[in-house]
């Protein structure tokens, strides 16, 4: 049984029945799902959890489906967090740890996003979606897609990564290139929404992609034991990871089931695309439009995020920060992650080191803290971020 109450506008506070097909408040904020956190506590203990199936499904209370036949996983989620002991020793850290979201099916986060937003949509009846992406979420989003029988339309810009294009097509999506970034993708996904009725399942212009990603916050509080964690960073750019999150820590707070201090949330952005941390460092609620973005790391190239006040938020309520980094600063990341602990990271999660390096400098973080970086994709899908010039033998050559 369904523990979803309504959904909510986090802005109006306007509800809104769930078991319609809902994009945005009238107001023009993303909705949220509420659940009836009381009742919920009551029914569900932690200790329920054991046994269960080893993906994010485990969490099956705390999402929104009402039915079990409609879930539509690949295997996605409970990915591990290590211990980066080398890593933490070189940076300055005594307690770093990274949970590896490469390890996921389509290898990025956004196969939890894309395993929860496609199996309510398939609840819904809904038949067609449409977004913009910068790549990775487009590849998920597909392949969920194909495997619920849905029609995807997909728009990315001309620049994102060859791997996500691929996924795309391979998956049967109706993929498109766009000479912009992924805002300008959003225009011309939006024209089409209106002209043909798709569903529109852009960042947060539906409620449940953030259910999925919410349960990386979920795993983290049981993975250590429900004592949390000192410090959260990681690399926005819709910042639907972040919200997510820090969601799930308030509802686990709520139902009892963690104590304390929640971990500082901490925003990590490109210096070419950061308006969260512009945003941050000037006080403001919401952020405005960074024109110019440029960044290596394609996946936290976002000019303006519309949930940008709910990421704000989750920073400041947690005393948490942003902080910016250069693309340097994640390609010397990628390569140090890969050379002290083997993991072959991407560089939004280089980007998160980056930035923990560089608060750790400042004083921000101490080097006894527990820090737990995210790592939101495989570096595997970045095969242009390593150059080669390699010595070539010939057969009878000696090394």
């Amino acid at each position: 049984m369904s523990f979803v109450r309504c959904l909510e506008c986090p802005k109006c506070h306007s509800t809104y029945t769930a078991i319609e097909i809902h994009n945005l408040c009238q107001c023009g904020s993303p909705l949220l799902v509420r659940y009836d956190l009381e009742r919920l506590g009551k029914e569900v203990k932690k200790e329920d959890l054991k046994g269960r199936r080893a993906d994010l499904w485990r969490y099956w209370e705390f999402l929104p489906l009402e039915k079990e036949e409609n879930i539509v996983s690949l295997g996605e989620g409970f990915t591990p967090i290590f211990t980066a002991n080398n890593l933490g020793r070189e940076l300055g850290f005594k307690h770093l740890y990274i949970k590896d979201e490469g390890l996921n099916p389509t290898g990025t986060f956004k196969a939890r996003g894309a395993a929860v937003g496609v199996s309510r949509a398939k609840e819904l009846g809904i038949k067609t979606i449409a977004m913009p992406t910068a790549g990775n979420a487009g590849g998920a989003w597909s392949s969920y897609g194909a495997r619920a029988g849905m029609e995807m339309i997909i728009a990315m810009p001309v620049d994102a990564p060859e791997l996500a294009k691929k996924e795309c097509v391979v998956s049967g999506a109706r993929t498109y290139l766009v000479k912009g970034l992924i805002s300008d993708a959003g225009k011309i996904i939006a024209q089409g929404v209106k002209k043909y009725g798709w569903f529109d399942a852009s960042t947060l212009k539906e409620p449940y992609r953030i259910e999925g990603k919410k349960t990386m916050g979920l795993e983290i509080a049981e993975q250590f034991n429900w004592e949390l964690p000192d410090a959260v960073l990681y690399p926005t750019g819709g910042g639907v990871g972040i919200i997510g999150i820090w969601k799930a820590l308030q509802e686990l707070q709520a139902i009892g089931w963690i104590k304390g201090p929640l971990p500082k949330m901490i925003s990590v952005q490109a210096e070419g695309c950061s308006p969260i941390v512009k945003a941050f460092q000037e006080g403001k609620k919401e952020s405005e439009f960074y024109h110019g973005a440029q960044t290596i790391a394609g996946g936290i190239r976002v000019p303006k995020a519309l949930g940008d006040f709910l990421v704000l938020e989750a920073v400041y309520e947690s005393g948490g920060t942003a902080v910016s980094v250069s693309d340097d600063e994640i390609l010397v990341a990628v390569k140090l992650v890969a050379r002290t602990e083997g993991m072959f990271i991407c560089p939004e999660g280089a980007a998160a080191v980056a930035g923990a390096q560089k608060l750790l400098a400042s004083g921000f973080l101490k080097p006894d803290e527990k820090v737990v970086v995210l790592n939101t994709g495989s570096g595997l899908k970045y095969p242009e971020l390593v150059e080669l010039d390699l010595p070539v033998l010939e057969k009878e050559a000696e090394i």
